[in-house]
């Protein structure tokens, strides 16, 4: 770790985003900034960044993709059990389980498969009529709700060291996210892009207020999707779970950070008190692990924080090419620097049996997770690696305009 300009940095520093960083720090009541070692630049704030605030939230630094986060659970299961069918279960993940083509859960449509909407309390909250907003939303969010979306959103079949075999997926709050976001970036006087001020608003005011009761509903929305998913893929293997691991990676939370209690948000960071697991993951063709927060030196410096993936060293363009669509179908204008060949050999090589996924999730795209673990140094150990066996992804063809 390194301290550039005041903000604490793990990994190689990225000046982009770090200039991104700076100036979120410079907009409202920031206090203390971080930078993960997976970060890269994003939409007026990093990705990999943990921002805290004094009674004050920006919907730019949550993000488009609310309560975006990670499960994994532990099955009954042994690779035994499932040696020789990872074909046939990876199959069924893809068809029961909408990848973003869409955007409405499959769920009404498979025999012995229950509707998500029947698995949740979130859609009877009285926030739904409270606010103008969200009455508009409710039918979307109730056809999106299981459904994973595309982008570099997964769900992923896994062994660990001891060849139990773990479920993990990575998602959030689908349409539901984006429109609050996008609402609420406007109202706080903020702009889509790159390089713009963070939106903010302040926590004594109703703007504020109502921000924060639609993003602890999409937070509340997206837990009871990747809770579903786990369970639909579970019942396809015909497995018990036995524990989880759940965490959103883009969300603010309220916390107490020495003698200041601060709002706290991480854009494409995990949560990592002393004692608290997260699930991180890898690429397509890579172990994910399971960690756990320590009570280190380093710890307070990355806001008990630490990354939420490997990071990416090549943009969507840069590895796929130029596209555009209209009216739903994409048409190729130039190429990247990663073929459907380079991907293909490396997840083969890995013996991972893949479903969907475009150019633009290759190994390639993405850091080595060991490296950037590595840059998180004593804030984290690592419980469990999680190699992959089955990974399903939306393919290269799906237009969804609430991937991340």
């Amino acid at each position: 770790m390194q301290i550039i300009k005041n903000i604490p940095v793990f990994g190689e520093p990225l000046m982009d985003a770090h200039a991104q960083l700076e100036n979120c720090l410079r907009v409202g009541k920031a206090v203390r900034g971080a930078l993960m070692a997976d970060h890269h630049l994003g939409y007026a704030a990093p990705v990999g960044a943990v921002i805290a605030r004094e009674n004050e939230i920006s919907p730019s630094e949550v993000g488009f993709d609310i309560a975006c986060g990670n499960k994994a659970v532990l099955t009954d299961l042994h690779l035994d059990d499932v040696s020789g069918r990872m074909e046939d279960i990876m199959d069924k993940v893809f068809r029961n389980i909408s990848f973003g083509i869409g955007r409405v859960s499959n769920s009404r449509h498979i025999s012995g498969q229950v509707d998500p909407k029947d698995t949740t309390d979130v859609f009877d909250r009285e926030v739904w009529s409270e606010i103008e907003l969200l009455k508009g939303l409710k039918d979307m969010a109730v056809n999106q709700l299981g459904t994973v979306g595309s982008g570099n959103h997964y769900v992923d079949i896994f062994h660990d060291e001891r060849g139990r075999i773990w479920i993990g997926v990575h998602f959030g709050s689908r349409g539901l996210g984006h429109k609050i976001a996008s609402h609420y970036i406007k109202v706080g006087g903020g702009k889509d892009g790159i390089n713009v001020d963070p939106a903010i608003l302040d926590l004594d005011t109703e703007a504020g207020q109502e921000y924060l009761k639609c993003m602890t509903l999409a937070g509340d929305y997206a837990y009871a999707g990747r809770d579903w998913v786990c369970s639909e893929v579970a019942r396809i293997l015909g497995a018990q779970i036995l524990e989880s691991v759940h965490n959103h990676h883009n969300y603010c939370w309220a916390e107490n950070h020495g003698n200041e209690f601060l709002y706290v948000t991480r854009k494409g960071a995990t949560p990592a008190f002393h004692g608290q697991r997260g699930f991180v993951g890898g690429t397509m063709g890579e172990q994910s692990v399971i960690l756990v927060g320590q009570n280190s030196d380093l710890s307070d410096y990355a806001l008990r924080s630490t990354v939420h993936g490997a990071g990416r060293v090549l943009s969507r363009t840069q590895a796929a090419g130029k596209s555009k669509w209209k009216k739903g179908v994409k048409t190729k204008i130039s190429d990247g620097c990663v073929s459907q060949d380079m991907m293909m050999d490396w997840v083969n090589k890995s013996r991972v049996v893949l479903r969907g996924a475009g150019v633009d999730e290759s190994p390639h795209c993405y850091k080595r997770l060991t490296e950037v673990l590595d840059a998180q140094d004593n804030t984290i150990a690592i419980k469990h690696y999680l190699s992959p066996i089955g990974v399903a992804m939306a393919g290269a063809d799906t237009f969804d305009p609430y991937k991340d």
